[in-house]
């Protein structure tokens, strides 16, 4: 690698370690319960939304209601995207002349939206109107990951709260998020990403000369301002079938490096917000050194073998790092560390094609994803996920020492272990279960590219990346089928929802109990003993789950060159 790959990577780092503490900080007064910074200009703002709603801000809710009320937002989220795919044919504002979805494409669209997920089985450019790209899409791309951050606050007033029956207020969360956190960012962000290049404007297609004689339809659209949530967000979906490869949504290098740093910066920030709500800032520096050690740890894989390049190509003579499918504007460094950071946050999006990375650069941006996205996953299911795996950490930990496990005062008793197990179970059956079928059944195999091996990690990918809501594709799969956009949807369903019900029953679980003291034999959870001890497990539990998959697919692809 060049100096300036080094000097990308170190900045970013920089980036991340001045940005994430500030903004945890902001974070954590945004949802501490008190005065707030901005308060004068969002105030009013919030006020507005709660009398228009009809919400007491006042008012708490236990985890069943909490629950409730995120599924009846998100159903009706899922059913007003699905009418915009299905009439945007007839609906005006559609420079472009999308034509209207079929029902098995719109509804795997509105749930993919919906659950932060953002696969897209459509071209951007061609596949939605610009009223359902901005009504829809990008108004989803704000409250799905809104959805996600409040749920990880509450599991976190799960630990701080002693003998309660509730966890705060899902409209009141969802609202201040918004208000508070995304819209602000995404409103700075997209004025940057335009200043240097990315479009915004309402056009259609501009029919354009080129110099050979030929005439080329350029898309138009408001592209910087759905970048700019769709990173900070962590949702991925492209306003153009390229995505971030687009020279319209990501015009240089150094909106590239913005656009990683946007899409590390809320849920690495949430760690240090984790700390200072609990009130002991250590913990959150534990969580976010997990963290970060297995979102560098991956992007020192990738780019070590994409940068290595492929060893039959080498032989015939062509040394050199594997750019199939990369950006040449970028190279491999770039377009490794772009992957992995997408992979281990919900983002999914892309500035190169995954499904020509090496066998084992684009297995480890599986794996990425196969860990629960908690390195450091998306805006809020990264710390939430990651919690679980706390809470598991200190219950093993419990057990070697032959003590009643606790984290932050809280034993770890029967409930809370089998809504635990619950949680790391449920995504890898239906990953393995509908993949399975996928291989299985005729109709669905036929839609591969590839065979073999790495036909295989396709498959697994679709599904890994459907039920971790992470929404990023190998693309060496004809997806948009009946079936496709049927049990894809269904994954990402049961991969958001499903986790997200267990999260608050554990919330309520753990809120419900009395704060214990520490003693001798308490395990200590705020030093870097615990956050290696809590690395080992997140990588021996995916290992246990999914290591034969990954010696089928990439290992064996890897073994065969």
């Amino acid at each position: 690698m060049s100096w300036q790959n080094w000097a990308q990577i170190g900045v970013l780092i920089g980036l991340i370690g001045v940005s994430a503490p500030l903004l945890g900080a902001y974070l954590a007064r945004v949802f501490g319960g008190g005065a707030a910074p901005g308060d004068r200009i969002f105030g009013p703002l919030e006020r507005l939304c709660y009398r228009a709603a009809g919400i007491d801000e006042h008012g708490e809710q236990t985890w069943r209601v909490y629950a409730g009320s995120l599924l009846i937002f998100s159903g009706i989220s899922v059913a007003a995207v699905y009418l915009l795919m299905r009439l945007q044919g007839s609906l005006p504002f559609n420079p472009s002349h999308a034509v209207s979805a079929g029902p098995a494409l719109a509804f795997n669209t509105a749930v993919s939206f919906v659950t932060n997920t953002n696969w897209q089985n459509y071209a951007g450019e061609t596949g939605a109107s610009h009223l359902t790209q901005m009504a829809g899409l990008a108004v989803q791309n704000f409250l799905s990951a809104a959805v996600g951050i409040a749920v990880a606050i509450a599991l976190v007033r799960g630990l701080t709260r002693r003998k309660s029956d509730t966890i705060g207020n899902f409209w009141v969360d969802l609202v201040r998020t918004t208000v508070r956190v995304l819209l602000p960012i995404a409103i700075v962000l997209a004025i940057v990403l335009a200043s240097q290049g990315a479009i915004q404007n309402l056009h259609g297609f501009t029919d354009a000369h080129t110099v050979a004689g030929a005439t080329q339809s350029i898309p138009g659209g408001q592209v910087a301002s759905q970048e700019a949530i769709k990173e900070l967000g962590t949702n991925g979906g492209g306003f153009y079938n390229a995505n971030s490869a687009h020279p319209f949504e990501n015009p240089t290098a150094l909106t590239n490096l913005l656009e990683i740093w946007a899409l590390l910066l809320i849920p690495f920030s949430l760690a240090f917000a984790f700390g200072r709500l609990v009130g002991n800032r250590r913990q959150g520096w534990a969580i976010f050194a997990a963290m970060f050690f297995l979102w560098i740890g991956s992007v020192g894989v990738a780019t070590h073998y994409e940068v290595a390049g492929n060893p039959r190509v080498q032989a015939i003579g062509a040394v050199g790092s594997n750019m199939e499918g990369k950006e040449v504007r970028f190279g491999a460094p770039a377009s490794a560390l772009f992957a992995v950071s997408t992979t281990d946050t919900s983002t999914g999006a892309v500035d190169s094609a995954h499904d020509s990375f090496t066998p084992l650069g684009g297995g480890a941006l599986l794996a990425n994803m196969m860990l629960g996205e908690v390195s450091p996953g998306g805006t809020g299911s990264g710390l939430y996920g990651m919690l679980v795996f706390a809470i598991l950490t200190v219950f093993i930990a419990g057990l070697m020492v032959g003590r009643t496990p606790e984290y932050l005062g809280k034993k770890v008793q029967a409930l809370e272990m089998k809504l635990i197990v619950l949680y790391l179970l449920a995504v890898p059956l239906v990953i393995l279960g509908l993949a399975g079928a996928s291989v299985v059944l005729p109709g669905p195999r036929s839609a591969l590219l590839n065979h073999g091996s790495h036909g295989l990690t396709e498959m697994v990918y679709a599904f890994t990346s459907s039920a971790n809501n992470n929404g990023s594709a190998f693309a060496g799969i004809g997806a948009n089928t009946t079936w496709f956009n049927t049990t894809l949807a269904i994954a990402m369903l049961a991969g958001r929802f499903l986790l997200m019900i267990l999260v608050l029953a554990l919330a309520g679980a753990l809120a419900r109990k009395q704060t214990v003291p520490e003693s001798a034999g308490t395990f200590p959870t705020a030093t870097p003993l615990f956050a290696g001890l809590l690395v080992a497990v997140v990588v021996v539990v995916v290992l246990l789950t999914y290591a034969p998959v990954l010696a089928l697919g990439p290992i064996l692809e890897h073994l065969s060159l």
